[in-house]
């Protein structure tokens, strides 16, 4: 008998846990953006510009010379060339940068941000930059990662519009 109170306890305490934990999270607060540096804003508005312009060439020409790209579901891309080919597909559109945290020491440094596009309110992604300082003291991408902050889609299910 007290076996079976036990199991029906944690039965009960199971469903419920299983119950919060499938419930949907709140939507997590928007981080402030942080003022940068001009010449860490430069590198951002540079991008930005470059990208609405469908400029592969001058986005790569942000990077580093053996810069890396790291985008989900796809294998790094290495190289100001091959950084500059894998952007000629995708540039283009009302890409919003705007920083959420950076720093810099000496010749290395980051930006920590989000993305969107367009006048469409909040952001859609956030991204990584590290930095390198090049020698003639301009800031250079060495990393670009970026990730949705949309959920993934269901196997099978169409794109959002």
């Amino acid at each position: 008998m007290r076996l079976a109170a036990v199991l029906t306890s944690l039965l009960v305490i199971g469903l419920a846990g299983e119950s919060h934990a499938q419930a949907a999270p709140a939507p997590p607060a928007e981080h402030p953006t942080v003022e940068l540096s001009p010449e860490l804003d430069r590198v951002l508005r540079d991008y930005e510009s470059a990208w609405r312009r469908g400029d592969a060439a001058g986005v790569a020409a942000l990077f580093a010379e053996d810069g890396f790209v790291l985008q989900g579901g796809r294998a790094p891309i290495r190289g100001r060339a091959a950084i500059q080919t894998a952007y000629a597909g995708q540039a283009g559109g009302p890409l919003r940068l705007r920083a959420l945290a950076a720093a810099t020491a000496d010749t290395a440094g980051y930006i920590i941000g989000a993305y969107g596009y367009g006048d469409a309110p909040g952001d859609q992604g956030k991204f990584t930059l590290t930095l390198r300082r090049g020698p003639d003291g301009r800031w250079l991408i060495f990393s670009d990662m970026d990730n949705s902050s949309r959920p993934p889609r269901p196997p099978g299910a169409a794109p959002p519009p």
